[in-house]
């Protein structure tokens, strides 16, 4: 039995029906393993139409894959990467980073999942001293873990930073969609045209079954990267199946589509619950992610019916997202679950 619509995360969702229709359409005959079809190069075709002509594309299984092998692109053993510490390659890759690249990550607090440069300059001030790993890249993620935004502005400013002080800038773009369409610019101008380096450009959570994508905008940067998507065991032998999804994904701007839907789905929900009593809503609310502070008692009675993450134990703040799949109905559902079990308490 499926379970019921789910709020934890926009990867418990099922497959966007054009995608799966897309699966099956490339499930058709025989074509040449390893990215040497017809799916790939009109994948990689349709990434470039985005990102411009020098975009470099590899598709991989994960995101924690897309993550970790992009900055063992850019850094050594030695070296050390700056990022928020929220972020998902500090908190939620078992230290994937750390493990395969051998790097040491250097965290800030932030704000709001954001890191500003000023979290960045401290951790340059001993870049030349041989005891203490060196940084060599910051990562930064659009959307950020709380949902929230970077302006292009500030990307710029980050990049101009890093380039400035020998850094490379790498995006987590697990939900780049969402980012975009929330802030009505395109993938390139929050990308390439700010500054960034690598992106790793989400679509496990934007509607397809699997498949993330690693997009470097220097050409250097990627000269070996192949042999370090096939050591990081994430080179697909059967890549049509990847492909052809981000193939229908980027046409017709069902990208955009899907991620409109899931950013409104969030809006509402956030106006549903947030004037329940004792409920808060902690975070803005910029993409599908909503977060806010609720009574106790009503968590265990709330996740008997529905599914999602306490992000905060401490305060119980609870995270809400949303999918391409949510519905008014859905929400409405949740909503009343909410209320009756605040009645319960």
């Amino acid at each position: 039995m499926p379970l019921a619509k789910s709020f934890a995360g926009d990867n418990h969702s099922g497959v966007h029906p054009t995608i799966m229709r897309a699966l099956e359409k490339a499930n058709t005959g025989h074509v040449a393993a390893y990215g040497d079809d017809p799916h790939t190069r009109a994948a990689e075709a349709r990434f470039r139409d985005i990102f411009g002509d020098r975009a470099g594309v590899f598709f991989v299984f994960l995101g924690t894959a897309a993550n970790v092998l992009a900055l063992k692109a850019l850094v050594r053993p030695h070296q050390a990467v700056i990022c928020a510490r929220s972020a998902h390659i500090n908190v939620d890759e078992c230290g994937a980073p750390e493990g395969v690249v051998g790097c040491k990550l250097l965290t800030a607090p932030g704000r709001d999942g954001k890191l500003a440069v000023s979290d960045v300059e401290p951790f340059l001030a001993d870049i030349n001293f041989v005891h203490h790993n060196r940084p060599k890249a910051i990562s930064i993620t659009q959307a950020t873990e709380f949902g929230t935004l970077y302006s292009v502005e500030e990307i710029r400013e980050m990049a101009d930073f890093a380039h400035a002080n020998g850094l490379h800038l790498h995006m987590d773009g697990a939900r780049l969609a969402n980012a975009a369409a929330a802030m009505n610019v395109s993938p390139a101008a929050m990308t390439v045209d700010a500054g960034v380096d690598v992106l790793s450009f989400g679509g496990t959570k934007n509607g397809l079954m699997y498949g993330e994508a690693v997009v470097f905008f220097r050409p250097e940067l990627a000269e070996e990267f192949d042999y370090i998507r096939k050591q990081g065991m994430q080179l697909a032998s059967k890549m049509r199946f990847i492909s052809a999804q981000f193939e229908a994904l980027l046409a017709d701007d069902l990208w955009l589509e899907n991620a409109n839907a899931a950013n409104a789905s969030a809006r509402r929900l956030a106006a549903a619950v947030g004037d329940l009593p004792g409920v808060s809503v902690t975070r803005p609310v910029e993409t599908n992610a909503v977060f806010a502070t609720v009574p106790p008692e009503v968590v265990a009675p709330l996740r008997r019916r529905y599914f999602f993450y306490v992000w905060d134990r401490a305060r119980t703040e609870i995270r809400l997202m949303t999918s391409f799949d949510t519905t008014e109905e859905d929400i409405a559902s949740f909503a009343d679950a909410f209320r009756d079990a605040l009645e319960s308490i």
